[in-house]
């Protein structure tokens, strides 16, 4: 790469960074302003990611989609258009996304909003059956004053959501003045061309890793925990063929009554994010890298529902269920880290007055030359935690107990991360909501390493599903263990 290729690609990745700087300092909830539970990235003319922030896996690979879909009804100069819908290139409900024009092609903002309607306080019902009950659906439509005023109107503290908006308004508003600056600076016809040249090169580098990698075909299962005590498949068939890569999920479970189903968009950023880790895992980000993978999955099926089934669930848990199931068949041709937590542990509490939203990290699996991290976010969550006093400070809740659970991670000739014990103390009467993975069995061991333990819910000591929702009252404790990740390799 010569140096103004260089120096043209650092400026575009840094308009996608100070995007994402300007949402989180300006954004009003504490999950956008403190979790960072947000994502920010730079299309070009064609639809194609340039250059994004680091920020969600499971958000920037969906992106694609839906600036295609924007695209496809002709935006205009000075136009911000927003969608949630799942089914045209979101992820779920409260994943809200702006896409706005900018010299030589697009902004996109995208940022989980604390609440966006629906049966239960935060939009996050465990029992949700259709896509309905989980919010307002919004298809790509222009963000005007109307529409503003019709979102805010099917919220609960809409003048939090107002407040977040603004800010990914604001973002928009920086991209495009940093990007005229860059035209100006550079030429439009040069920064097209660099524009070109850095989706060429991801797709290069990322096809020449996947040379290096043994042709075949390798296949996995896991199973994912449905509310109604069952287990849903999700099995899949990783063919590498020369520098190209087809993951293919005929086998899984049909999509389902409750709301672990994904759309294809959510499936795909996955095994995107599965084939970055194993390829090119510090390439520049762009579109290219995704080039050389193909992922199929049967119609109707759990990894690529149709509406109008519901998939709160499926962004966050069966997403981080496909991300492990693609690594235990890579697991079959090269070395890959022991499973993770495998889980985002989504907690949601609300009422009329407030609404809070977090998930919280836990023990990661570990690798052939080092333990696996405790307590962290990753995989297709990479947020960070609530701290303490932003949450203390701005809901009626009190952190009893934050702390790693020791033990919690599989033994192994390298051992997998801890899980944390997270205690909440509810200050008022409200709905809690808790979608989560990894209770009836842990996350595997790799080669011989122990499994992680699997994680816990309790209320007041006494346990509860996996996934429920359920009225608590003024003093309540609200208490989640997360799992610990797997072991690697037989202990000594």
């Amino acid at each position: 790469m010569n140096v103004e290729l260089q120096v043209i690609g650092s400026a575009l990745r840094g308009v996608a960074e100070e995007m994402g700087v300007a949402l989180v300092r300006s954004a009003f909830s504490a999950n956008v302003k403190e979790r960072r539970d947000c994502s920010t990235a730079l299309f070009d003319e064609r639809g194609r990611m340039i250059a994004q922030a680091e920020h969600i896996p499971v958000h920037l690979g969906a992106m694609p989609d839906a600036v295609a879909a924007i695209r496809a009804r002709d935006p205009a100069p000075g136009e911000t258009w927003i969608l949630n819908d799942p089914f045209t290139g979101g992820t779920h409900l409260p994943d809200v996304t702006l896409v706005s024009r900018v010299p030589l092609g697009f902004a996109v903002s995208r940022a989980h909003h604390a609440d966006v309607g629906g049966m239960e306080p935060a939009s996050l019902p465990a029992a949700s059956r259709e896509l309905l009950q989980e919010g307002l659906v919004l298809p790509p439509v222009r963000l005007t004053d109307e529409v503003l005023a019709l979102f805010l109107a099917n919220t609960r503290n809409p003048e939090q959501r107002r407040g977040d908006l603004r800010a990914q308004e604001a973002a928009h508003r920086l991209a495009e003045r940093r990007m005229s600056e860059l035209v100006e600076r550079r030429g439009a016809e040069r920064v097209a061309a660099a524009m070109d040249e850095l989706h060429a090169y991801s797709e290069r580098v990322v096809r020449a890793a996947i040379e290096e990698l043994p042709d075949g075909l390798y296949e996995a299962e896991d199973r994912l925990e449905p509310a109604d005590g069952s287990e849903l498949a999700v099995r899949c068939a990783v063919e590498i063929a020369g520098d190209e890569i087809r993951i293919d999920f005929t086998g899984t479970s049909p999509q389902h009554g409750g709301n672990l189903n994904c759309p294809l968009a959510v499936t795909r950023s996955a095994c995107f994010y599965v084939v970055r880790c194993l390829t090119a895992p510090d390439l520049p980000a762009s579109g290219g890298a995704f080039a050389p993978v193909t992922v199929t999955a049967p119609a109707q099926s759990l990894v690529n529902a149709e509406p109008p089934a519901a998939v709160v669930a499926g962004n966050v848990e069966t997403s981080s269920r496909i991300v492990d199931t693609v690594f235990a068949a890579f697991a079959r041709a090269i070395p890959v880290p022991a499973q993770g937590q495998g889980t985002m542990n989504n907690l949601a509490l609300g009422n009329r007055r407030f609404t809070y939203y977090e998930t919280i990290g836990g023990g990661q699996g570990a690798c052939p030359d080092g333990d696996g991290p405790s307590g962290v976010h990753v995989a297709m969550s990479n947020t960070l935690a609530t701290p303490v006093e932003a949450l203390e400070l701005e809901y009626p809740l009190r952190v009893e107990r934050w702390a790693l659970r020791p033990g919690s991670g599989g033994a192994g000739q390298r051992r997998g991360g801890d899980g944390v014990v997270r205690e909440l103390r509810v200050l008022e009467d409200c709905r809690l909501s808790l979608v989560t993975e990894r209770r009836a069995r842990g996350p595997r061991g790799e080669r011989g390493g122990a499994d992680g333990a699997p994680g816990h819910n309790l209320v007041n000591g006494e346990g509860i599903p996996a996934k429920a929702t359920l009225e608590v009252r003024a003093g309540d404790v609200v208490r989640v263990d997360t799992p610990g990740g797997g072991g690697y390799g037989p202990a000594a």
